[in-house]
Order: C-alpha cells, then structure tokens, then sequence
C-alpha cells in the first residue's frame, strides 16, 4: 500500500494542483482519507453529484458510461478532480475491479482548505488554466 509521501508526486502529475507549491500539496494531502474497497464495490455512480476527487493508490478499477466499459483507472492515476470545483452529475461509474485502495478527497474538505489557504486559490486557477491550454491544444491536433 502506499505511503502519504507517495501521495505528493502523485498529487503533483493532476493538472488542476500543477500550480500548486510542495507545501499547498503537502496540505492537500493531508486532508485526504484512505478508503479499501472490495471488488465489485461501486466507489462512484454515475448521476450522482460529483462529491469527491479520488486517487487510486493499490488495486484497479473499472470505469464504465450507460453500462458499457470506456476504461480502467489504476496506481497512480486519478479521476474527479473537476468534482473539487463543480458538483455536477458523475458521467460515469468507477468500479473496483479487484481490490482497491484510494486516496479521496471530499469538496467539503477541500472549500475549508481553500477558505484557510486563500493564495492557493489563485494557483488551483492557473492549473485549471492549464488544463484547459493542454485539452485545446488536444482538440486543435
């Protein structure tokens, strides 16, 4: 299983933090819970408000739109970022497909933070700016 200080390289490989400094990640690592879910267990539905950002840290999962398979989502990688700052319906269901461990993030959690740390607010923006520049460059291509 992963360390919290295998948590932080992640954290740093999502877009929406890539602004971010060592310290905002270090404080938003330590608002994150680890959660073991047995295969099959659903970790979200799609339709419901997104809620939470997640991380997987051990294990695979699932990822399935209107029932059909569109991908899988293993160590190291992340899904529902966009979550932390728009609570719109999940467009699909992540499920582990074996045992899993993940690293989540719940919005609550995350609005205290950014009330407490008002700088990183201003680098969460240039990171979804980011994200933004790399998905129309992808589009141009």
């Amino acid at each position: 299983m992963a360390k919290r200080a295998d948590v932080l390289p992640l954290l740093e490989s999502v877009p929406l933090f890539s602004g971010c400094s060592k310290k905002d990640l270090q404080t938003i690592a330590k608002c994150l819970e680890v959660i073991e879910y047995p295969e099959g267990a659903a970790i979200v539905t799609q339709g419901e408000a997104g809620n939470a950002f997640y991380i997987v840290l051990d294990g695979h999962t699932v990822v399935r739109r209107n029932g059909r398979k569109v991908g899988e989502i293993g160590p190291g990688e992340y899904f529902g970022e966009l979550a932390l700052l728009d609570p719109s319906p999940r467009n699909a269901d992540v499920v582990a497909s074996a045992p899993a461990t993940v690293a989540r993030l719940l919005v609550k959690d995350f609005r205290s933070l950014l009330r407490e740390v008002p700088a990183m607010n201003e680098r969460l923006l240039a990171g979804l700016a980011h994200r933004l520049r790399e998905s129309d460059r992808r589009t141009v291509e």
